[in-house]
């Protein structure tokens, strides 16, 4: 009996003291709670006289009282919650909270929404898509081989961070700070020289949990992404590729170097697995987005990967394919948009996608100067030819030229939402 009085006496005395938290200085609460305590005081005096059906002054006064303790504890409640949402989102100290609220309850009914790719194609996409919806599925390739993440692929043994960071940061709710931490690079004169910060949180997160795929969820919590990123396979694999010259080439970093055109390209091991939850993000998605982005080295990889090709094909939701603009040396030199699906059927299925979006907007003859001297070009908009091959053409101007060629992330995220008027 002494004993069950002691457990008894503990767990009030444990909710007494966390009660008792709630009035630690600093917090930011205790001056709203007060004021809605208040509020509720002025509402019982106001109401006191309510019920009484003489005209005094008397009831007039309790009615002003009333209607003041009514404002004063909407107030209170108001800036209780507004007190609990910046701290748990620091980005909306200067948002009003109906917005915040609307915002985030519109994201969460937004489609839902694949993206699969690599590099910086995909994280430019996710960075649009992420104002219109927080129900995105970002599925990165792992064949990356080269700088920071060849270097920490080899070391830890552990698949390469680089391209999964980038799809991170883009998706990132958190403040600025945080996401430029976790793109910070060091500098040469560092032994971390080359490496970023976000990789080497990855790849220690990678070894505190002992799974990549677990290191990546909690990496996820700290940046409070809007969606998922998700590898497309949790394999250890390499990307080969075979030249119409003959030759064969292991390892992504080193393909885009070799000077033949490229035949076809590979994953060692062939049979690598599809992530589970990568299939089932495919199996609800309404749209699934193919690139823009590097075609034999950060798109392919993903539907290389049998299951993974294979449901996006069985998949009801409209297929997308955004085209690149520019030409990449050592991939798809002299490519015409229609060749770039035709890499794509070749290396999947011809259902892998339904429509294609291309770019017509002019880009200054001086950038395309600048890029002619790296055997870059525009990619060529033949259109005739992809819909002669029985896909959907969307034309619209995409392009931000400024030091670089890119797409324009908003205007993308816009004519892929428009597809969800056909579902």
């Amino acid at each position: 009996m002494t004993r069950k009085f002691n457990r008894i006496k503990k767990a009030m005395q444990g909710k007494f003291s966390g009660i008792l938290k709630w009035l630690y200085p600093g917090i930011g609460v205790k001056r709203w709670m007060i004021l809605a305590i208040f509020g509720v005081l002025l509402i019982v005096v106001g109401s006191a006289y309510m019920r009484t059906e003489e005209f005094s002054v008397l009831k007039i006064l309790d009615t002003i009282i009333l209607i003041s303790g009514i404002i004063i504890l909407v107030l209170g409640i108001k800036r209780i919650i507004r007190s609990f949402i910046a701290a748990l989102i620091p980005a909306s100290k200067n948002t009003e909270l109906i917005d915040i609220l609307y915002q985030r309850k519109q994201l969460n009914r937004g489609p839902k929404i694949v993206a699969l790719g690599g590099g910086t194609g995909l994280s430019m996409l996710l960075s649009g898509l992420k104002e219109f919806t927080s129900n995105i599925t970002a599925i990165v390739t792992v064949a990356d081989d080269g700088g920071s993440s060849g270097r920490l692929r080899q070391q830890f043994d552990i698949l390469p961070p680089g391209d999964i960071r980038n799809c991170l940061v883009a998706l990132a709710d958190a403040p600025a700070l945080m996401r430029d931490l976790f793109q910070f690079r060091f500098d040469t004169n560092s032994e971390l020289s080359g490496h970023s910060f976000g990789n080497l949180f990855i790849t220690v997160m990678t070894r505190l949990t002992g799974d990549f795929e677990k290191a990546i969820k909690e990496t996820s919590k700290v940046l409070a992404l809007k969606g998922q990123v998700i590898p497309a396979t949790l394999n250890n694999v390499a990307l080969v590729a075979k030249y119409k010259d003959g030759t064969t080439v292991e390892g992504e970093n080193k393909i885009p170097h070799h000077n033949s055109p490229i035949e076809n390209v590979v994953l060692k091991p062939a049979n690598s697995q599809a992530a589970p939850e990568a299939l089932k993000a495919i199996e609800e998605a309404q749209i699934i987005v193919l690139g823009p982005g590097s075609l034999y080295t950060s798109i392919i990889p993903n539907l290389l990967i049998k299951e993974i090709t294979e449901a996006i094909v069985a998949s009801e939701a409209i297929k997308v394919y955004v085209c690149n603009l520019m030409t990449q040396p050592g991939e798809t030199e002299n490519f015409r948009a229609s060749e770039h699906i035709k890499g794509l059927i070749k290396h999947s299925h011809p259902r892998i996608i339904d429509y294609c979006i291309l770019n017509i907007a002019e880009i200054p003859q001086s950038i395309l100067k600048r890029y002619a001297l790296q055997n870059s070009y525009r990619v060529v908009n033949d259109r005739k030819n992809i819909e002669n091959m029985g896909y959907r053409v969307i034309e619209d101007d995409f392009v931000i030229s400024d030091d670089v060629v890119r797409h324009d992330s908003i205007k993308l995220a816009k004519i892929i939402f428009d597809f969800i008027e056909e579902i």
